[in-house]
């Protein structure tokens, strides 16, 4: 008969469960491993979990691929419910396995061949490399391309092409347009994408006086083409653009209290398409009581017109070591070469300023209620083309505010049998694209205007939006604020591409600005939401100057409180003889 044997018990003395660390037997064969305890919400469901417990996959998944462990850790993680802990998930991995072998160097290799054309040299297919074999295996439609990878599973991926979508990625290190001194104190920050969405709905405004004298547009340059061309003729006139603080009728109306905000059309057209700018600008802002002024500086960006400013690799200055600090590069603005940022901008300028002389008659010259302002009578030179309409805009929310801003805004002709222009029928600006060379740098893939501007007018005009887009938008709002029923816009190119000097008038367009608007997606009730919030912005701090400055490399603008002295001619000599003491030193 079998006998049964009653294990030994062992007495806890210390009241606990299991035996006590004391009395263990000499032959305890689990009494190195330590203690690990658990909670009833454990559920053990297999007895080896290969699911991750520590994070790393590397410890579960020995002696595996990483393909094969991956799928395995997948299999096993469907298996349970969401929400359900691992076996022994909640407490520390005392028994876990870490391998201490480096594995980063593994990695899985495709013995699976590929279909290569025979009889010729190695193919580029399509998006292939140039000098690498680009394959394709039509039975499961894998393609090759360039840095791309093939999915053996049968679907086609395009991957990592080098230099992919590399114009949204900003490498270009710009310079401000104003130098930023230690001294200001930034006051507010304000990101392009919240500007996007800002809504302000503006009613008709209001027309206080019209400057100046009209002479009719020549309708001749509406039917010159590609094969009429017209030369760019140096026309010897006159026009002013002062700015805000300078204009003696926005002071006799600030006298008045006429408006709450005075500036130019110029600046405000620059503000309110401020969300399409890539180069840095900035606008000097003058609190005198209750009252705001918007200044642009002598010389700055609101006086020259940008060339591609829009497009995917637009021209640049040269760089060249910054003398200050060698570890620096900086643009040089005078350069030699005629296809630099700086120089295309002057051209334009050029260009702009002598298109809009040559294709108006002087005769019947039609001069409006009071006579230019800025033409002295000390003047000799002949005067160009130009009415001021000085129009007020009200920027109240609701009946109780008093915001109104007044702005100066400029046609440049009118239009003969369109209405009187002095009760602002007729109203003309005029305006130019230049072409200086397709095939060089910061063409922006512009066509051929000579070969295409006929024949593909769409493609040229969509070019140019989108290499443009800020340029023609803010054209386009100066157009609106002063209630031009025509915008004309002619296509200039050089004669010789290496030659800035001389130009031709291939083509002039005629487009209603109110329409253009919308073909250009340009929202002014977003405009006026961007001025009604720097207006506020401003309102809020005590008087004194401030200055409005778009990063050159963000699209970020941000408000500083200057002195009083700064951008005035005083502080520019005491600077100039600062630093021609230190030179003499």
């Amino acid at each position: 008969m079998a006998s049964f044997t009653l294990p030994p018990i062992n007495d806890n003395a210390d009241g606990g469960w299991g035996p006590s660390g004391t009395n263990l037997p000499p032959n305890f064969k689990f009494k190195e491993i330590p203690y690990a305890p658990y909670s009833k919400s454990d559920k053990l469901g297999r007895f080896a979990d290969w699911n991750d417990i520590s994070g790393d996959n590397r410890q579960t998944n020995i002696g595996l691929s990483s393909t094969q462990g991956n799928m395995r850790g997948g299999q096993a993680g469907r298996g349970r419910r969401d929400g359900q802990p691992a076996f022994g998930s909640g407490t520390a991995s005392a028994f876990a396995y870490f391998h201490v072998e480096d594995e980063s160097s593994f990695s899985l290799v495709d013995t699976k061949t590929s279909t290569v054309r025979r009889g010729g040299p190695l193919n580029r297919g399509r998006g292939g490399a140039r000098g690498g074999a680009a394959y394709s295996n039509r039975g499961t439609g894998q393609r090759g391309g360039r840095g791309g990878f093939v999915n053996n599973r049968g679907g086609a991926q395009r991957g990592g092409r080098r230099g992919w979508r590399d114009w949204e990625k900003n490498n270009r290190i710009r310079e401000s347009s104003v130098a930023i001194s230690p001294e200001w104190s930034m006051l507010d920050e304000i990101e392009f994408h919240r500007l996007a969405k800002l809504r302000l709905e503006v009613d008709e405004p209001e027309d206080i006086g019209t400057y100046g004298r009209l002479f009719p547009y020549d309708k001749g340059y509406d039917r010159v083409t590609t094969r009429n061309d017209k030369p760019l003729q140096l026309v010897d006139r006159i026009k002013y653009n002062t700015t805000t603080s300078d204009d003696p009728v926005i002071h006799e109306l600030a006298a008045k209290d006429t408006a709450t905000v005075y500036t130019t059309d110029v600046i405000l057209a620059g503000l309110m398409c401020a969300t399409r700018s890539v180069n840095p600008w900035d606008i000097v802002i003058v609190r005198e009581g209750n009252k705001l002024f918007f200044d642009k500086r002598d010389g700055g960006p609101f006086d020259t017109v940008t060339v591609n400013e829009n497009a995917a690799d637009p021209p640049q200055d040269p760089l060249t070591v910054n003398p200050n600090n060698p570890n620096e590069k900086i643009a040089v603005p005078e350069t030699p070469s005629i296809n630099s940022a700086t120089s295309l901008s002057l051209e334009a300028t050029y260009i702009n300023q002598n298109f809009s002389f040559q294709t108006v008659t002087e005769t019947p010259t039609v001069d409006l209620e009071k006579p230019n302002p800025f033409y002295g009578p000390d003047e000799t030179e002949p005067l160009a083309s130009c009415g001021y309409r000085y129009r007020v805009f009200d920027l109240g929310v609701t009946e109780d505010e008093d915001i109104k801003l007044c702005v100066r805004t400029e046609v440049d002709a009118y239009s003969a049998g369109q209405g009187d222009p002095r009760q602002g029928q007729g109203l003309v600006t005029i305006r130019a694209l230049n072409e200086f060379d397709p095939r060089a740098p910061g063409a922006g893939g512009a066509l051929d205007w000579r070969t295409k501007l006929d024949s593909q007018r769409g493609a040229v005009v969509a070019t140019e939006m989108k290499n443009n887009s800020c340029k023609l938008a803010k054209w386009t709002v100066q157009s609106v604020l002063a209630g031009a029923e025509a915008m004309k816009i002619g296509y200039i190119s050089r004669a010789n591409p290496r030659d800035h000097t001389r130009h031709v008038i291939l083509s002039t367009q005629s487009v209603r600005p109110a329409d253009f608007a919308v073909q250009l997606n340009v929202s002014l009730a977003n405009g006026w939401g961007i001025v009604r919030t720097v207006t506020d912005l401003c309102m809020k701090q005590p008087e004194g100057k401030y200055v409005l400055v778009k990063d050159p490399n963000k699209p970020v603008i941000r408000l500083y409180a200057v002195p009083m002295s700064a951008f005035t001619g005083e502080d520019d000599d005491e600077e100039f003889d600062g630093e021609d003491g230190e030179g003499t030193a």
